[in-house]
C-alpha cells in the first residue's frame, strides 16, 4: 500500500511516500522531502506545495496519510506548538483528497518508529535482560522534553504509544550542586521541570549556572559562539570538540540529570521491555551520555536499583525515527491493525 507520513517541527517538515510493506525490507521510499516550516503560513500550503512537487503519478494511488505534529493533539485535530498551524484531518482529507488522515503527537511518532528500526540504529548504554512484551519508555530531550509510554496490545499484536506531558514535572534535585541549581533556576521561574533542564535552552540553564559558579571559567570564544547562533550547539560544540572546562561541566550535568529523569520514568512504569532514549540532542552527545554519568544517575534508586540493573538502555540514533512512525501508523490505520 502506498501511504504518506509527515513529522512536523517548528523548525522543519519531512515528507515520505513509502509502499508499505510487512517487512522492512520490501518497504520502498518513493519520495523524500525535506521543507523549512517558518516559510509557510500554514500547513495546507506546505502540503499542496508537496503534492504539486511530487506529482499525480505518485500521489494519486495515497491510501492514507499520517501527521506527525510537534504540539496537542486534541479531539483529533492539531495545534503546532512553535508554528501558527492548526490541522483538521478531516478538512485535509476533502481538500486533498486523501482517503484517510490521521494525525498523532510527535513524540507518539518517535514510539511507534522504534519497531522500524534495526539494532545499528541504537546505542546500548545498558544491555540488561528485557521482559518480552512487558512495558516500555521513551524519553527524549531537544527543543522540549518528550516522554512516552509503549504498552503491549495483546490482540493487535504490537505496542501502542501512549503519549504524556511528564517532561513538565518537577524537577527533583540530586545532591548539594543540583540542589544550588534548583534555587538559581528558582529565582526566575516560578517552578522549575525538568524540561527548563532538559531542553537545548535547559542546557543553557546548566552553562549559565555553572558560570555563576565559576565566574573567571568563561571562554570568551565559547560566549561570542553563544551570541552569534544558538547557544545550546554552541555549548556542546565546544564541549564535544575543544573540551572546554564550563561546557564540558555543563554536560556532564545534563547528562547526569537526564538519567536520573530517565530511571524516574522507568520506575514509574517498571518499564522491563526497556528504556529508549530519542529527541535531538542524546545522539549528538553521545559521549557524554556514555561517560557512565547517566547510567549512574539511571541506577541511583536506592532499594529499587537492581530492578533497574535489568533493563535495557538504548539511544535512538536514527534521525527519521518518527517519519518512519507516522508512516507505520498511516499503514496500521488502513490495515484495521490500530
Amino acid at each position: 500500500m502506498r501511504v504518506l507520513a509527515a513529522d512536523i517541527g517548528g523548525t522543519k517538515t519531512l515528507f515520505q511516500i513509502i509502499e508499505w510493506a510487512a517487512r522492512r525490507e520490501d518497504r520502498h521510499v518513493l519520495v523524500e522531502h525535506r521543507y523549512h516550516s517558518n516559510d509557510y503560513l500554514s500547513f495546507d500550503t506546505l502540503l499542496q506545495e508537496f503534492l504539486s512537487e511530487v506529482g499525480s503519478k505518485i500521489t494519486k494511488d495515497l491510501v492514507s496519510a499520517c501527521f506527525a505534529v510537534a504540539g496537542p493533539v486534541v479531539n483529533g485535530v492539531a495545534k503546532a506548538t512553535n508554528l501558527p498551524w492548526q490541522l483538521d484531518p478531516e478538512a485535509l482529507k476533502i481538500k486533498f483528497k486523501i482517503p484517510q488522515v490521521i494525525l498523532i503527537n510527535d513524540f507518539q511518532a518517535q514510539g511507534y518508529g522504534i519497531e522500524c528500526l534495526c539494532p545499528d540504529d541504537f546505542a546500548v548504554l545498558q544491555q540488561g535482560d528485557p521482559e518480552l512484551k512487558a512495558p516500555q519508555t521513551l524519553i527524549g530531550a531537544g527543543t522540549g522534553l518528550g516522554q512516552a509510554l509503549l504498552v503491549w496490545h495483546e490482540l493487535l499484536g504490537h505496542y501502542q504509544v501512549l503519549a504524556t506531558e511528564g517532561g513538565h514535572v518537577d524537577f527533583a534535585p540530586s545532591g548539594p550542586l543540583q540542589i544550588k541549581l534548583l534555587e538559581y533556576l528558582s529565582q526566575s521561574l516560578t517552578r522549575v521541570s525538568y524540561e527548563r533542564l532538559l531542553s537545548g535552552s535547559g542546557l543553557v540553564n546548566i552553562y549559565r549556572f555553572l558560570k555563576e559558579q565559576n565566574p573567571t571559567a568563561e571562554n570568551p570564544t565559547l560566549k561570542d559562539a553563544m551570541r552569534e547562533g544558538d547557544p545550546a550547539a554552541a555549548i556542546s560544540r565546544f564541549a564535544m570538540e575543544y573540551e572546554d572546562f564550563l561546557a564540558h561541566k555543563s554536560l556532564e550535568l545534563f547528562a547526569q540529570i537526564y538519567g536520573a529523569q530517565a530511571g524516574n520514568l522507568a520506575l514509574t512504569c517498571i518499564s522491563q521491555g526497556g528504556v529508549f532514549v530519542g529527541g535531538g540532542i542524546a545522539p549528538k552527545i553521545l559521549k557524554y551520555l556514555q561517560a557512565g554519568g547517566f547510567m549512574k544517575a539511571f541506577l541511583n534508586k536506592g532499594r529499587l536499583s537492581v530492578l533497574l540493573e535489568h533493563i535495557p538502555v538504548k539511544v535512538i540514533l536514527e534521525p527519521k525515527v518518527g517519519l518512519w512512525g507516522a508512516s507505520l501508523v498511516a499503514a496500521r490505520y488502513t490495515d484495521g491493525k490500530m
